[in-house]
């Protein structure tokens, strides 16, 4: 289930650097429950429809954004959590909660970026190795992450999943991100899934991936 949410005008300059204060309003609004240390079965978009300034982003009519869950249950938590303290940052807080209802997605095979998707894998005695869509690897990788998630939310095993990178697409580009002085080499690029509608489903709410729950891998 997804929810969007729209913001008030910020009152001060939006640094290019928000996204941990964003994530810190996520995780609040979540609070201190299951969704921390745990498997990241949810997603979430940055803030939409900033112009961009010398100094970081302004939203002068407010911006938008979602939040996808696996399971229904939260739902009602994080709405309660969002009314009784809509602030997110920079002086923004949340005006507006529309519910999504999961779409029928049995015809549906290619899905778009709302943020760039992280491949990665730790490496013994270096740092973690980054995959982006250029990478052979990239693809298998995708499908493992997403196979393990279904695994962790109690789905049964999909054979026919396959998640892989539309290199063809001329949106493709990728993307370094920098979170709390890590960057972190991603892919902004649409990918195409083949398996049965849940599966897509799944996808589509806990997102691409590693690092969803600090807003990688978010698709729609």
């Amino acid at each position: 289930m997804r929810i969007h949410i729209t913001t008030t005008p910020n009152e001060e300059t939006v640094l290019y650097s928000y996204r941990p204060k964003l994530v810190g309003a996520i995780h609040k609004w979540l609070g201190h429950n299951s969704f921390h240390g745990a498997l990241s079965l949810y997603s979430f978009s940055w803030l939409l429809h900033g112009k961009p300034t010398e100094k970081g982003f302004n939203f002068p009519y407010g911006a938008k954004m979602f939040i996808s869950f696996h399971d229904e249950t939260p739902v009602k938590q994080i709405i309660r959590s969002i009314m009784d303290d809509p602030e997110i940052c920079f002086g923004m807080h949340v005006t507006d909660i529309c519910i999504e209802d999961d779409p029928d997605l049995s015809e549906t095979d290619i899905f778009c970026c709302a943020t760039p998707i992280l491949v990665k894998r730790a490496e013994e005695g270096v740092n973690d190795h980054h995959y982006t869509y250029l990478d052979p690897e990239a693809d298998r990788l995708l499908t493992e992450t997403i196979q393990h998630k279904m695994q962790a939310a109690g789905l049964p095993a999909d054979p026919s999943l396959r998640i892989r990178f539309d290199t063809a697409d001329p949106r493709a580009k990728i993307k370094v991100i920098e979170y709390r002085g890590i960057r972190s080499k991603a892919s902004q690029c649409p990918v195409i899934i083949e398996g049965r509608p849940d599966s897509k489903l799944f996808v589509r709410n806990v997102g691409l991936g590693s690092s969803t729950g600090i807003g990688f891998g978010a698709v729609y």
